[in-house]
């Protein structure tokens, strides 16, 4: 077996929202991949079922949890599954999100917004509510917030709604808040702000036409605002989650983490 040194994470457990595709798929698997037994949260379970089968290529332990990260009472309970499955939660993954209401300001519709905000704020901050007293209890651990560029400076409208902006901003200072609060108690929380990622967010619902355009502009995007020219893969994530989830780590805490291509940078 290949010596792991400080990423090593057996014996830990993580829980990964919006585990069911894309960078949160890549997120549970390479947990798993160093030594921790997933529980894998989403609203899609037939997709989840594909990530349970890659963090159980690595002889890990995965159990899949049904939650939209819209309600309390269902976050509640998948903190509460996942503490009876594995007795502990020494890592928190709050990938889940949406992106919705793009418009002008005067254009959005208010329940779009609100789902924004429910889903990429107001949802991180239940997990860690109820996350949290766990971590209290087992003296320490790691969470992780995925957020977003869009959270640090302003987006092309066509790519970043006000609303999802808005939610990744509160949730970046929602990080940093809770950093201070837990830092003497073992706990790091901190936040990767991805740039523009090959994702299926924004793509349900859209014919192939409609698809094609979409590339077409993420790619013209890409050439005009990233350095590096090109989208990056749910898996170039990994490695900043595997970093930040370890002992590697252990002097992080209340950082916002880009992951953009050098996009920010530039600006």
């Amino acid at each position: 077996m290949t010596d792991k040194g400080i990423f090593d994470l057996s014996g830990k457990t993580a829980l990964v929202t919006g585990a069911s595709r894309g960078i949160g798929r890549a997120i549970a698997t390479v947990l798993a991949e160093y030594g921790a037994d997933v529980a894998c949260a989403g609203r899609d379970m037939k997709a989840c079922e594909i990530t349970l089968e890659q963090v159980e290529a690595y002889g890990r332990k995965a159990v899949p949890l049904k939650a939209d990260m819209s309600s309390e009472e269902e976050i509640k309970k998948m903190v509460e599954d996942t503490v009876r499955e594995f007795g502990k939660i020494d890592i928190l993954v709050n990938n889940a999100g949406t992106v919705a209401g793009h418009g002008k300001i005067h254009e959005i519709d208010t329940d779009e917004w609100d789902f924004n905000i429910n889903v990429n704020l107001r949802g991180p901050f239940l997990c860690m509510k109820y996350a949290i007293p766990h971590m209290l209890e087992n003296k320490g651990g790691s969470i992780i917030n995925i957020s977003s560029v869009a959270g640090i400076r302003a987006e092309v409208p066509e790519v970043g709604s006000p609303s999802y902006g808005a939610s990744k901003a509160g949730l970046n200072n929602l990080t940093q808040v809770a950093a201070m609060h837990y830092a003497k108690d073992n706990i790091r929380i901190n936040a990767i702000a991805p740039g523009m990622h090959r994702s299926e967010i924004g793509r349900a619902g859209k014919t192939e036409e409609e698809k094609k355009e979409m590339d077409k502009f993420l790619n013209d995007y890409c050439a005009e605002w990233i350095p590096m020219g090109r989208l990056a893969e749910a898996e170039e994530l990994a490695g900043i989650v595997l970093l930040l989830a370890s002992g590697a780590s252990s002097y992080i805490t209340g950082q916002i983490i880009c992951q953009d291509g050098g996009k920010t940078a530039r600006q």
